[in-house]
């Protein structure tokens, strides 16, 4: 309210608010930024509300404005160059001297491993115990029950479900991510069940901004540029896709509706299969 709609309205009094100014207001901050104008509308219909059950105005303005255009947007996913730089900065980072301090145990490489092999968001990976994980099954796998929340006033800790109830899933490691965790497992004291696979070194759990604000600093040392957990996510969810299908790509995310996973999380691949050529071909060509 104080820096997206007070610097507009603060000129003019509520019954000068109408749905001509409001519109206007949204448009131009939409032009901006999408979010910022989300963001601004919600707060705007709250405080005209407001008026409205003060009997200040008669109407809410917001209720006849034009509906906010999402703009299209491709997700955005590591290529395969990308990806070898990004584990080439981070073991550089790991096996660095130290001069002083204690030295790196290599779990970002591993989580970003994890977060790769699993398309799991960075809260989810970080919630995996010991228990969760069955290594020794003919296909090693890794259950996604939890997730790692952070509130104002309380002590990290792990929740003991993840984003929704679809979120929890079994799921079949790659040899990569396989590698990750038993190595991971090499360096554990504790083998109770409900032991986190990664945690700091007391055994408390990470916090989800700090593995993405080190992995910020790792990968801008290393000169790769925006390097996110989610985009890890996106870029597991297009291979699956492309190879397996959306429905398959859809239940590797933990998703209700596939919709979600095809709007949200993989890039469309553009090329079309060259078959198309070939009937065309036969249907159009003429004799040589």
């Amino acid at each position: 309210m104080r820096t997206l709609v007070l610097p507009f309205f603060k000129e003019v009094t509520l019954r000068e608010i109408g749905v001509a100014r409001c519109d206007f207001f949204l448009k131009q901050l939409a032009k901006k930024s999408y979010n910022r104008a989300r963001q601004a509308r919600v707060v705007l219909r709250l405080a005209l509300g407001l008026a409205v059950r003060h009997e200040i105005l008669p109407r809410n303005p917001m209720d006849h404005v034009s509906r906010l255009r999402r703009p299209a947007r491709t997700p955005d996913i590591y290529s395969a160059d990308e990806l070898k730089a990004i584990r080439a900065g981070i073991s550089a980072w790991e096996q660095r001297p130290i001069k002083a301090g204690p030295k790196p145990d290599g779990q970002l490489g591993q989580v970003v491993e994890v977060m790769l092999g699993t398309s799991g968001r960075i809260g989810e990976v970080l919630a995996i115990r010991l228990g969760d994980l069955d290594l020794d099954a003919p296909i090693p796998s890794a259950r996604i029950s939890g997730t790692i929340v952070s509130r104002k006033g309380e002590p990290t800790h792990r929740q003991d479900h993840p984003k929704t109830a679809r979120s929890v899933r079994r799921l079949a490691l790659p040899g990569f991510a396989l590698r990750a965790i038993q190595a991971r497992l090499e360096k554990i004291r504790f083998t109770h069940p409900d032991t986190l696979l990664f945690s700091t070194r007391v055994g408390t759990p990470h916090t989800t901004n700090n593995i993405r604000r080190q992995l910020r600093d790792v990968m801008q040392e290393a000169g790769v540029p925006e390097v996110t957990p989610h985009r890890f996510r996106r870029t597991a969810a297009t291979a699956i896709n492309e190879v397996g299908g959306l429905q398959l790509a859809s239940e590797l995310l933990g998703h209700s509706d596939p919709s979600i996973t095809r709007d949200h999380y993989i890039r469309r691949n553009e090329t079309v299969d060259p078959v198309t050529a070939d009937f065309l071909e036969q249907a159009f060509g003429r004799p040589a």
